[in-house]
């Protein structure tokens, strides 16, 4: 009987060492998990800083925003003179002024909704150096200084809205009038630009015309507007997937002959790019496609950025480009292996306000910290 009390004791140790492994000791290696104590009050600021260490996707927007302020506090005067360099590139003040190049990208859908205001700000505060999108990205810029896009439903009938003359963008609304209106407003340019072409010999690209719907525009709320004020480029090579596809669809009938070059255009982003040293290049892209591959392709012809961040729901266990974490781009080249890198698996509606919030905001003087 004794026996057998001993032999269960012992197969008792032995589990208890298997489900109860000695822990290496972390105290001092890791952050601990602790959230925003709302007892000290209501304060934006530290309730971001607290992300940090909240975990989950919270911990990963606290990343981000880190990776973010390190972009933004970059200069080459945080790195030693190549031994090759010029004597200007050696002076300390040439080299405080050098500072990182910042491409950001994002799809259509996010300049259909508030987070346009967001791109506007930066664009117009010139905090970012170039700037990737859709066709969306561009026409819903142009289209919302003609008319408003409206709050709707994810569950209103797609039939119900169509007998309306209404278009569903998730829980968002756009009459058909704002799209009569958009080309009411862009025949006429396209139409000017033909007369260019074949007088002046202008050979349109992407981002030149995008330029010139910016310059048209002239509204303040448009970051298209800003871009072109701060001639701040901006790259889209599938102009023709959206209503501007459309509306040059219709051109095309009414006065033929208007050519579009992206070959322009592609040694153009290749070039922001490639050219970009000795800066360092960083990475905020919003969404998925077009858009994060173009950025990360340019990058991959200078051996990878520096710094990325991506901000997306998408998955990559169906191999899209979209759902792929940085490390996937570190691996074509487009990340270097050094670059400080993390990627936000939330609504970007979500995570980029408050992400520029914690960074690009705190850097302009004059904007007043409401707190509560």
């Amino acid at each position: 009987m004794g026996e057998g009390l001993q032999d269960q004791q012992q197969v008792l140790a032995s589990l208890r060492s298997i489900v109860f492994k000695e822990s290496e000791i972390v105290e001092g290696k890791l952050e601990k998990i602790a959230g925003y104590d709302f007892n000290r009050g209501i304060n934006y600021p530290e309730l971001l800083r607290s992300m940090v260490s909240t975990g989950f996707q919270a911990s990963n927007l606290g990343d981000a925003i880190e990776v973010v302020n390190a972009m933004l506090d970059w200069s080459l005067a945080d790195d030693e003179p190549a031994e090759d360099c010029g004597e200007e590139e050696r002076e300390l003040g040439f080299r405080q002024s050098i500072r990182c190049k910042i491409f950001l990208g994002f799809t259509s859908n996010l300049i259909s909704s508030g987070v346009r205001d967001t791109v506007r700000f930066l664009v117009e505060h010139r905090m970012v150096d170039v700037v990737v999108t859709t066709t969306g990205g561009i026409e819903e810029d142009i289209i919302k200084c003609l008319a408003p896009t409206y709050r709707g439903d994810f569950s209103l009938p797609g039939a119900f809205l169509r007998s309306k003359g209404l278009n569903r963008i998730g829980n968002l609304l756009v009459p058909n009038d704002n799209y009569c209106k958009f080309e009411d407003w862009i025949i006429p340019i396209f139409d000017q630009m033909l007369q260019e072409q074949c007088e002046e010999g202008i050979l349109w690209t992407p981002s030149k015309v995008i330029a010139r719907l910016g310059k048209e525009i002239n509204d303040p709320s448009s970051y298209l507007f800003w871009a072109y004020k701060n001639d701040i480029p901006v790259f889209c090579p599938g102009l023709t997937d959206g209503s501007l596809g459309d509306m040059l669809y219709f051109h095309s009938f009414r006065k033929p002959g208007l050519v579009i070059d992206v070959v322009q255009d592609i040694r153009a982003m290749n070039g922001e790019a490639v050219h970009a040293t000795p800066r360092k290049t960083g990475m905020i892209i919003l969404g998925g496609g077009l858009p994060k591959h173009h950025i990360c392709n340019a990058n991959m012809m200078r051996n990878g950025a520096d710094y990325a961040v991506f901000i997306n729901t998408a998955q990559e266990f169906d191999g899209s480009d979209s759902g792929a974490r940085p490390d996937e781009a570190v691996s074509w080249g487009k990340i270097r292996g050094s670059a400080r890198t993390v990627k936000v698996h939330c609504d970007a509606t979500i995570a980029f306000p408050l992400l520029v919030a914690e960074t690009f905001a705190k850097r302009i003087k004059g904007l007043v910290n409401n707190t509560a």
